[in-house]
């Protein structure tokens, strides 16, 4: 099967490389910068190109691994209405495709990708949808080569999967990175938050969210709360933690 990847981000860097283990030809890369084209095309000893126009118009899959705001304009622009089409995004929904390729779908995976670190794509969820039947057991077929775990969702419920995702990863993720700052300007090693973030990931594999919430706003102990409170000189940090720790309250009254 020869694959061309339109884009060349996180996800296509590591969603091509589950694709050429899986014994699919990856015949050609876009990306309209052109280091990035050429990097991934590098890495797969393939074609690369700059140009919509140019996309090869035999391929048997085309991948469109892109951000959600330049999507629909350059699906407008691809020409082969061959092959089958499909994107990898949360929000987007399946029928942007519709109009433009005959035999379409989505393959979302689950995962948070970063270009140097190493994911085993085996073990990562992806939610697939296609435009009928015949499509969706092609793509469910394709989605197994590179997963274990392939499961069918519809474009609506996909956004708030996609929305989860974001709290549960993006949002976490941005809580690391004023966790870091603080313990920086304080000279402290941020490493030492290691194990406990391990472990605040970890129970969630046995408990609830809920049941697994502690800390100082759980109880809302109002003398903790504000002492911390006045110790953020960003105000903007400072009434997300005053904001975040009323909520957790609020969540554990119910």
């Amino acid at each position: 099967m020869k694959v061309v990847f339109i884009g060349a981000g996180n996800v296509a860097t590591h969603l091509s490389a589950a694709m050429r283990q899986a014994g699919l030809c990856i015949c050609q890369i876009y990306s309209r910068t052109e280091a990035n084209a050429q990097k991934l095309a590098a890495e797969h000893a393939c074609a690369w190109t700059t140009d919509v126009g140019a996309l090869r118009s035999d391929a048997d899959l085309y991948v469109f691994a892109l951000k959600d705001a330049v999507l629909p304009k350059i699906v407008a622009q691809v020409s082969p209405d061959e092959g089958f089409w499909l994107h990898t995004a949360g929000s987007v929904p399946m029928d942007i495709f519709r109009g433009y390729a005959r035999h379409y779908g989505v393959l979302y995976p689950l995962q948070t990708f970063s270009k140097k670190r190493p994911i085993d794509f085996r073990s990562v969820p992806c939610f697939i949808e296609a435009d009928s039947a015949q499509s969706e057991q092609r793509l469910r077929t394709l989605a197994e080569k590179i997963s274990s775990d392939v499961r069918l969702l519809s474009s609506e419920k996909r956004r708030y999967l996609h929305l989860a995702a974001v709290f549960a990863c993006n949002f976490t993720n941005h809580m690391y990175v004023l966790a870091d700052r603080i313990l920086n300007e304080q000279g402290i090693d941020p490493t030492v938050l290691l194990p406990l973030i391990d472990e605040t990931a970890a129970k969630i594999h046995t408990l609830s969210p809920a049941d697994a919430q502690t800390g100082p706003a759980v109880r809302y102990d109002r003398n903790v709360i504000e002492k911390q409170s006045a110790m953020l000189t960003d105000p903007i940090v400072r009434e997300l933690y005053e904001l975040i720790s009323k909520h957790i309250h609020l969540l554990s009254q119910s």
